[in-house]
C-alpha cells in the first residue's frame, strides 16, 4: 500500500549553539501515533521499511534522527548525548507534531530510550515497541565494540574521515537497501562521533530495574540469538521485569531485515492494538 511520506525538522534550544537542528520523516497520517528510533549510529531511514508497513496498516508513523545522528545536527560536545536527553528530544518531538501519546520503539539504543521516555514521560507513551534493548547482560562485548570506536575518533580522526570520503559518493539507489544504510552509518565525522560515543559511553544506558517494573503500558520486546551485543537474555529480562510485555524470540539476527514479514506483522498487530478502544468501553458506547 503506498502512503504519504513528508520530511519535517524542528529546533531545540543550545545554551552553546543556540539552537540544534532535529530531522523526521512521517508516514501517513491520523492520531494514531507510532515513533521508531534508530540504532546507535545509524540513521533513521533504517526503520523505513517498517514505517512503511505500519503506515499501510492505518498508524501515523514518524522516524526521527536523534541529535548526533543522520540529517540531525551533530554537536561535539559529549555532555549533549545521554538516554535522557534523547529522551527528551522525543518529548519535544511529539509537542512539535501536537500528538497527545505515541507508541514509541526503536532498535537497540532505540529501544534504550524507548525505556527511558516511558520513565521521564510516562503521560506520552502509549506501548512500547522495543527490539534487542542494550542491559546488564551487553556490558563486555559494548565495551568491547564502541570502546575502539572512541579511540579512533578520538586518536586517529583521519580513520573515520577517510572512511567517510570512499564511503559518502556510492550511489544509495544502486546498491541494496540495507547496504546503503551501512554506507549511511559510515558517514561519521570524527569529533561528533567521539562525542555521541563519549556520551552514551558514561552516561545512563537505561532506566534501573526498579523503574522499569514500574513500567505499565504494553510493551512488545524482541530479543535476538547469537547477538553478544544484544544477547536475548537483555530483552527477555526486560519483557519479565514489565507487568504487561510480551517477548518475542527473532529465529535469526538478520530475521527482521531480511525475513521481515513475521515480525513486522506482529508489530503492526501490536502498534494497531494499542489503539484499540478497550471492549468494555465499545460495549457502553454502543
Amino acid at each position: 500500500m503506498l502512503v504519504s511520506e513528508r520530511i519535517g525538522q524542528f529546533f531545540l534550544s543550545n545554551p552553546d549553539s543556540g539552537r540544534d537542528r532535529l530531522e523526521y520523516t512521517e508516514y501517513g497520517s491520523g492520531d494514531h501515533w507510532v515513533v521508531l528510533l534508530h540504532g546507535q549510529l545509524m540513521p533513521r531511514r533504517m526503520h523505513q521499511p517498517l514505517a512503511r508497513a505500519l503506515a499501510g496498516a492505518g498508524l501515523h508513523v514518524v522516524t526521527l534522527d536523534l541529535l548526533g545522528h543522520g540529517r540531525s545536527d551533530r554537536p561535539a560536545d559529549p555532555l549533549v548525548y545521554s538516554m535522557t536527553a534523547f529522551a527528551e528530544q522525543v518529548v519535544a518531538l511529539l509537542d512539535h507534531l501536537g500528538a497527545e501519546k505515541a507508541v514509541i520503539g526503536g532498535t537497540s539504543l532505540g529501544a534504550n530510550v524507548s525505556l527511558e521516555m516511558a520513565v521521564i514521560a510516562p503521560d506520552r507513551v502509549k506501548g512500547l515497541l522495543l527490539e534487542m534493548p542494550v542491559l546488564n547482560n551487553a556490558l563486555e562485548a559494548g565495551l568491547i565494540a564502541f570502546g575502539p570506536l572512541l579511540f579512533t575518533a578520538r586518536f586517529l580522526p583521519i580513520t573515520v574521515s577517510a572512511l567517510r570520503w570512499v564511503t559518502r559518493p556510492i550511489p544509495r539507489g544502486i546498491v541494496p537497501f540495507w547496504v546503503g544504510i551501512g554506507l549511511d552509518t559510515c558517514n561519521q565525522r570524527a569529533e561528533p562521533m567521539a562525542a555521541v560515543v563519549h556520551g552514551l559511553f558514561f552516561g545512563r544506558v537505561a532506566p534501573s530495574s526498579k523503574e522499569r517494573r514500574a513500567i505499565t503500558v504494553p510493551a512488545l520486546v524482541v530479543g535476538h540469538p547469537a547477538d553478544p551485543i544484544h544477547p536475548a537474555a537483555d530483552a527477555a529480562m526486560v519483557a519479565e521485569e514489565m507487568p504487561n510485555a510480551t517477548f518475542v524470540r527473532a529465529r535469526t539476527i538478520l530475521e527482521w531485515r531480511a525475513h521481515p514479514e513475521r515480525l513486522t506483522g506482529l508489530a503492526i498487530d501490536f502498534a494497531t492494538s494499542c489503539w484499540e478502544t478497550p471492549k468494555r468501553a465499545r460495549r457502553r458506547a454502543t
